[in-house]
Formats: structure tokens, C-alpha cells, sequence
């Protein structure tokens, strides 16, 4: 269930909201309510629209008088693919990005969020569907950087990874049947790949990067919790770059 305070209950909540530009993660309509403006509203805003049934929407509601739509906020307004390529731009340095490839869990977001800002990375892309959204936990796990390093959510993950390739980035999947890290050269303009908790990167995004490296497994236990790889992988762009 979402955190109470991230929810907007009813429909003058949900449109005045969307309306003032406050920033909104995901909006839910009933199946058979006329909530046209507000769907209209949320695409504007760049928010996921689902449309769900009646007890879904009581269930998100938690009680509250939903009239047929409930809207989860976000921490800070998402930023898009051309503002991430603009930040190194700006600074005068080769592109540092971090693709979440379906990062589900707003601890291990909040967490490479807060280690990418503190690396110097240019931002964070999320996919809209099947992902950790900016939620207050992601933001307090996050220990505010969710504040200061622009995240940016696509569509699709592998278009965003083509539009980037058209920038001269290239794309570091992370994977046990890579290179190790250290022995692979993260010198130039670079996007690196976290997969998801449990699977790891998808087939079709895996298929899509340039190079594949992965950290040495010396114990029994053949994998890493994501931030705390991510941190590692980031850390190494850090070093080489030094």
C-alpha cells in the first residue's frame, strides 16, 4: 500500500493538483467513472494513468471518499531523456548516467539515487512501468539527493537506450557473464545498466548494451543487493576518472 501522505483522494484534490504543477507519480480512474479532464490533466503532467475497478480504488483510498479517482504524488517533479543530456553539457564533462532496468523495491532506488549524486553522476532513468516510483521513501532513503540529481522516467527503457546511443553513450549492462569491472574501461561518455533485484537486466535491454561487466563472487552467495552493486560499479567510473 502507499504511504498515506502521498495520496490525493477525490477529484478537485486530483485536479487542482495536477492543475498547479504539483509534482504526480500515477493517477487511478475508476473503469466507469467520466473523468475525462483529469485524464487529460495527468498525461499533461506526464503522470501514469491506470485505470483500475471500484475496489481497487477503495483500497488505494484507504478509506477516504475517492470519487471514482486516487493520484500518488512524488517527491520531485521527474525530469526527461534531453535534461539528463543537458547536465554534462553544461559541466563541460563526458555524460554519467544510471539506467534502473525495473528496480522495484524504493529502498534499493532511494539508495543508488543518493550514491549517483554523491558520484557525480548526471542523473537516474527509470522506466514507467514495473519500477520504484520518487516516493517519500525513496526521497528518505535517497537522504534528500532525490532533491538535487534529476531523475528521469521513459516510456521505454530500450528507445532511451537508442536516443543515448545517438549521443555517442555507450551502455554498460551489468551481468555475471561480463568482464570484470576492473578490467574494463569506463573512461568515455558511459550509461551503466542495474537490473532489477531478482532477475536482473531483461532480456531485450541486455541485448542492447555495448559491453557487459560484473563484480567478482568469491563466497557462496552469487549475488549482491542492486544499490550496493550499483555503488560499486559507480565508484570505479569515479576512480578511472579520477
Amino acid at each position: 500500500m502507499p504511504e498515506k501522505d502521498n495520496l490525493i483522494i477525490g477529484r478537485n484534490p486530483v485536479r487542482e493538483a495536477l492543475r498547479s504543477g504539483q509534482p504526480i507519480d500515477t493517477v487511478y480512474v475508476s473503469a466507469g467513472a467520466n473523468l475525462g479532464e483529469i485524464r487529460e490533466l495527468a498525461r499533461e503532467a506526464g503522470a501514469v494513468v491506470k485505470t483500475v475497478n471500484e475496489q481497487k480504488l477503495s483500497q488505494l483510498a484507504q478509506g477516504g471518499v475517492h470519487q471514482g479517482v486516487v493520484a500518488l504524488g512524488a517527491c520531485a517533479k521527474y525530469a526527461s531523456l534531453e535534461d539528463l543530456l543537458e547536465v554534462s553539457a553544461k559541466k563541460g564533462t563526458k555524460p554519467f548516467l544510471i539506467i534502473c532496468d525495473e528496480i522495484e523495491d524504493p529502498h534499493n532506488l532511494g539508495a543508488i539515487i543518493r550514491t549517483a549524486e554523491t558520484a557525480g553522476a548526471d542523473g537516474v532513468i527509470i522506466p514507467k512501468r514495473r519500477s520504484a516510483m520518487l516516493s517519500p521513501t525513496v526521497y528518505k532513503t535517497s537522504a534528500g539527493a532525490a532533491s538535487y540529481l534529476p531523475v528521469a522516467r521513459v516510456p521505454n527503457i530500450g528507445a532511451a537506450i537508442d536516443r543515448l546511443k545517438k549521443e555517442g553513450i555507450w551502455i554498460y549492462g551489468t551481468d555475471m557473464n561480463g568482464s570484470l569491472y576492473t578490467e574494463t574501461d569506463f573512461d568515455g561518455a558511459l550509461a551503466l545498466v542495474i537490473g532489477s533485484e531478482g532477475t536482473g537486466m531483461s532480456r531485450l535491454v541486455r541485448e542492447k548494451c555495448d559491453f557487459l561487466v560484473k563484480l567478482p563472487m568469491l563466497g557462496k552467495i552469487t549475488s549482491l543487493n542492486a544499490s550496493v552493486a550499483a555503488g560499486i560499479f559507480m565508484y570505479e567510473v569515479v576512480r578511472q576518472r579520477g
